[in-house]
């Protein structure tokens, strides 16, 4: 059983960042590829992913995506040696990058990963810019989220 044929997840969909709706408020997203080598497409296959501490970095023009984290089957090539957590690269179009550039820049943004899934037989990356959220931010989101479940239910309950 793959990951993506799980009860309740998005058929689509490959790992999420829930720490990045924790940690941020997120403004504007954008789709991205993602340039894999052959072994971490089989991984990414069979569920291997972790987006938890991953983040994007800009470099000389380009994005990547830093320390995320794609577990080697024990089945690969021996010729290869793979690297886990190295930087891919980001898959977008220039202004995609300048607009990330100057938030990053000006505004003191940070540009985080939230998804990874499939769109036909390519992987994309859901990557958002976000400001942190303060520990009391963080307290208030959990409060209002719990008031949304409690007034669902009343209504369900009600109804």
């Amino acid at each position: 059983m793959s990951k993506s044929s799980k009860k309740g997840s998005n058929p689509g969909s490959i790992a999420q960042n829930k720490r990045a709706r924790h940690e941020f408020f997120l403004d504007q997203k954008f789709e991205a590829g993602i340039a894999l080598q052959g072994w971490e497409l089989k991984a990414i296959r069979e569920g291997r992913v972790q987006l938890a501490e991953s983040y994007v970095s800009l470099h000389k023009g380009e994005a990547y995506l830093a320390a995320a984290n794609i577990t080697p089957l024990i089945s690969a090539s021996t010729h290869v040696v793979p690297e886990p957590q190295r930087n891919r690269k980001l898959l977008l179009h220039a202004r995609e990058l300048a607009t990330i550039f100057v938030a990053t820049q000006q505004k003191g943004a940070t540009c985080v990963p939230l998804a990874m899934y499939w769109k036909g037989n390519k992987v994309k990356c859901e990557i958002a810019l976000g400001k942190g959220k303060q520990q009391h931010d963080k307290r208030a989101t959990k409060r209002e989220q719990d008031w949304q479940r409690e007034k669902q239910r009343v209504m369900k309950a009600h109804n």
